[in-house]
């Protein structure tokens, strides 16, 4: 993990004071759960998922060509290319 500084306004510091105090977190913890909040609220999902949906995505498809790994860049190149 990377420490970080923020500054909150008296209000915001006693919220997070009071609320990690009544979920039994520190407010280190509520910050990072708020961060990933705001993250799947822009994108619809969270990092997690998105990894999770990757890891499923492999070997789900097929091209037919037995050289893609070699040639990968090409047929890429050539699949963007007018």
């Amino acid at each position: 993990m990377i420490r970080t500084q923020i500054q909150l306004t008296e209000r915001q510091h006693e919220l997070l004071k009071r609320m990690a105090r009544e979920e039994n977190a520190s407010m280190a913890e509520l910050i990072r759960r708020a961060v990933d909040l705001l993250e799947k609220r822009r994108t619809g999902r969270s990092a997690e998922e998105i990894r999770e949906r990757a890891k499923a995505a492999i070997g789900r498809f097929h091209s037919g060509l037995s050289d893609m790994a070699e040639k990968h860049d090409e047929y890429f190149a050539d699949s963007i290319l007018p």
